[in-house]
């Protein structure tokens, strides 16, 4: 943050949002990238590149944060909301194809937890019926599909360095383009719908508006942040994991004598060490932990809530009944998992829930 400071330019796309961005593309095969400041911001991105206009469908899992429809329903578009998988809080693959009508313009898939939706099974829907396929990847950082990174396998993908995740620079995202279709575009509606990054590639000699667009960019001291996180990032990924396989091994017998189901992550994933969450057998019981675990000083908490219950949306919803995703809405507690979490005090977490009865 110092250099980024002392550079002379603080504003946005300067040197360190120019690594930041050259780390992502190298390491993790991501064709185009723009750092945003949320991954809500890069999310809009994606809907405005994808010509989302009123009366288009997007298909969106039901259970995630309210960024991943909303851009959508912005741009004017029908959300068709689509249930989880029985096993992960992942949408249901086995059934978007019954979810698709000739309105339909979009998939956009969220890789809860940072495991990996079944995108085999998506890439070939979405070529199947000419769609786009947007990669929700905001808590998937450094997590792979069958060998490809997450964000690397859509037309467009998103991430969130939030100050919640893996890597984070306080509030910020990242546009992931992996279609050449969009390259141009996106940096105009990155620049305020205007061509400056044309300007200072010296290709024009003015810049104008020409397009849509918003402040998107982030300042440099965020993304020198966010650099110096990225230089530790393999040391942060292994205490994460390592923090996640203590929990799973501590809890694994208490898990099954209590009918509570363990992260399933399918052999064509990988695990980031995002999140430790468990699924209570009902609603009862998990407030019933949760409570608990407060009792003892201890802070665990439930996460999304179906998002076709909202009280936005829900009079908009007029489809099936999504079980899994209210089952998850219900049911699901995430444990403490973050890097400076000590042994002693996961230790106390794992004896404080197995405490429970």
């Amino acid at each position: 943050m110092y250099q980024a400071v002392y550079s002379g330019k603080i504003s946005g796309n300067g040197l360190f949002t120019q690594k930041c961005q050259a780390f992502f593309e190298q390491k993790y095969g991501l064709k185009k990238t723009l750092l945003t400041t949320s991954c809500t911001d890069a999310l809009e991105m994606c809907a405005i590149l994808s010509n989302i206009v009123p009366g288009d469908e997007v298909i969106v899992p039901s259970y995630t944060f309210v960024s991943t429809a909303l851009v959508f329903v912005r741009q004017g578009a029908n959300i068709v909301f689509a249930d989880s998988s029985s096993q992960n809080p992942n949408i249901d693959v086995t059934r978007i194809e019954e979810l698709i009508t000739p309105k339909t313009k979009a998939i956009a898939v969220v890789h809860y937890a940072g495991i990996a939706c079944d995108m085999a099974v998506v890439m070939n829907l979405a070529d199947k019926y000419n769609l786009l396929v947007i990669e929700d990847a905001a808590q998937a950082i450094n997590s792979y599909y069958k060998g490809k990174a997450l964000g690397s396998i859509g037309h467009l993908a998103a991430f969130s360095f939030h100050e919640t995740k893996n890597i984070n620079c306080g509030e910020g995202g990242m546009l992931a383009i992996n279609d050449e279709r969009f390259f141009k575009r996106a940096d105009i509606i990155w620049e305020k719908g205007t061509n400056r990054t044309e300007f200072f590639r010296g290709e024009v000699n003015k810049y104008e508006w020409i397009d849509t667009g918003s402040s998107f960019l982030p300042s440099e001291i965020n993304a020198a942040y966010l650099y110096a996180q990225i230089e530790n990032i393999d040391d942060i990924q292994a205490r994460r994991r390592n923090i996640f396989d203590t929990y799973y091994k501590g809890l694994e017998t208490w898990s099954k004598q209590h009918d509570i189901q363990f992260p399933y992550i399918p052999d064509y994933a990988t695990n980031n060490g995002h999140m430790f969450y468990m699924v209570c057998n009902s609603l009862q019981q998990r407030t019933s932990l949760i409570e608990h675990l407060k009792n003892n000083g201890i802070y665990a908490v439930f996460h999304y809530l179906s998002l076709h219950k909202s009280l936005y949306y829900k009079n908009f919803y007029s489809g099936h009944e999504l079980i899994n995703s209210d089952r998850y809405a219900d049911c699901l507690v995430r444990l403490p998992l973050f890097y400076e979490l000590k042994d002693e005090e996961i230790n106390k977490i794992i004896n404080c829930v197995k405490g429970f009865s």
